[in-house]
């Protein structure tokens, strides 16, 4: 008796390009939210990617950074975009270092969060860069990394570090999710301990990479480090919460209330110590006095008639005191809307406390005392837009083709059925 014909693709074509192959497909599929969420994207990223093209022939000219304001919008997001890639984290501690069963499940999400937010940080030095073709400066053995003197070279290794990690993560669990088996524990877990240190690292690294310039008093402070990372505790799981919601509301995949339980706490003993972190910075500054509060001045009253920066530390700080306002109602997680709204509010405050706050006034006043107001241009707005754009899209992608397989819908062995 002949034996059937078995399909080639069961014979001839590795798991690991069926799984690839899967990958492509689900990520090009999905119903018309989809398809409209990802064309708005799309268009919003070209729009940034034809203003980054203007910049690069123009100059930087076309910005409104200057020799007095040299780091801008661009810096201002890639230093908020280390922190949410950080902030990822704060899902991988309870679900791997106290076993948390409902963390398990999702800690995906803040898996590719990272990796998507390491890509846009990317973006933002690239654009920031002006001349990105002299990017081989940097490359050791072409240029000159300085290793290990400059702290810059100390943050490319930590970003493209955690990058990596959790590229391999994600990569190897929902490989193995594919394949039905139950991932080996040493080809993972060692780099989730050291996805940990590392998160914390890369936005340590790039705290010291400003509080280590003597020049700039409004960044000399030793609690910069552990306000980058409790801003960063708070953003991260914010947009997790955001992430989380909408999964429930487009997809099958089961999220446990405990999970978002357990942000929620993490944010709001976070955001009380963020507050607390600033309150003593601006007593600091205020009380003691001095000619290096100028810039401090400059930011929360103005100086000498220049007050471009006072709106929006004010409203940084309204939003994220009614954000904890929220919070810490002790029902909040019973309100979907109200919580939403807090995690909305939280993460914008901080995005202005964390950029527009905190490089800009650094430059202001001047090493010379001149005072040189900035506010960006609306071609950095355009190309900043296009980078947040572009990230979105790498992370809905991420989203699509990993919450299908780790729910269990997609597998080698349905792959094969379909064949």
């Amino acid at each position: 008796m002949n034996k059937p014909a078995s399909s080639p693709s069961e014979h001839h074509i590795p798991s690991y390009l069926q799984f690839l192959r899967k990958m492509a497909f689900l990520s090009t599929e999905g119903n018309w939210m989809f398809y409209a969420w990802m064309t708005f994207l799309s268009g919003i990223a070209l729009v940034g990617l034809h203003a980054w093209g203007i910049q690069v022939r123009e100059g930087m000219i076309v910005t409104h950074m200057s020799d007095h304001v040299s780091w801008g919008l661009y810096i201002a997001n890639f230093t908020f975009m280390v922190g949410l890639a950080a902030g990822g984290v704060m899902m991988v501690i309870p679900a791997y270092l106290y076993h948390d069963h409902d963390m398990h499940d999702v800690v995906i999400v803040g898996e590719l969060l990272a990796i998507a937010a390491i890509f846009m940080c990317i973006g933002f030095v690239v654009a920031d860069l002006g001349r990105p073709d002299r990017v081989w400066h940097m490359i050791p053995g072409i240029g000159k990394f300085n290793f290990p003197i400059s702290m810059l070279t100390w943050d490319v290794i930590v970003l493209n570090g955690y990058l990596l990690i959790n590229l391999h993560i994600c990569g190897y669990l929902l490989y193995m999710r594919f394949l039905g088996k139950k991932p080996n524990s040493k080809w993972y877990v060692p780099f989730v301990f050291i996805s940990i240190f590392w998160a914390i690292s890369i936005h340590t690294v790039t705290a010291f990479l400003y509080s280590g310039l003597g020049g700039r008093p409004f960044w000399n402070t030793a609690l910069l480090a552990p306000r980058f990372l409790t801003s960063a505790f708070v953003a991260g799981p914010g947009f997790i919460i955001i992430a989380l919601t909408i999964i429930r509301k487009v997809s099958n995949f089961h999220v446990g209330d405990g999970a978002i339980k357990i942000l929620v706490n993490i944010m709001r003993v976070t955001i009380l110590i963020n507050l607390l972190m600033l309150v003593s910075e601006v007593f600091t500054e205020f009380y003691s006095g001095g000619s290096h509060t100028a810039s401090a001045q400059y930011l929360f009253f103005g100086l000498h008639g220049f007050n471009a920066l006072v709106p929006w530390i004010w409203t940084s700080i309204g939003l994220t005191v009614a954000a904890t306002l929220m919070l810490l109602c002790p029902k909040v997680t019973e309100h979907p809307g109200m919580l939403i709204t807090a995690c909305i509010l939280a993460f914008v405050g901080i995005w202005i406390e964390k950029g527009m706050g905190l490089i800009i006034p650094g430059f202001i006043p001047s090493t010379l005392h001149e005072i040189v107001e900035y506010l960006p241009s609306p071609t950095e707005w355009k190309v900043s837009a296009g980078i947040w754009a572009a990230g979105l899209l790498i992370y809905t992608l991420a989203l699509r083709v990993a919450i299908p397989i780790f729910s269990g819908e997609v597998s080698l062995e349905d792959t094969h059925k379909d064949d």
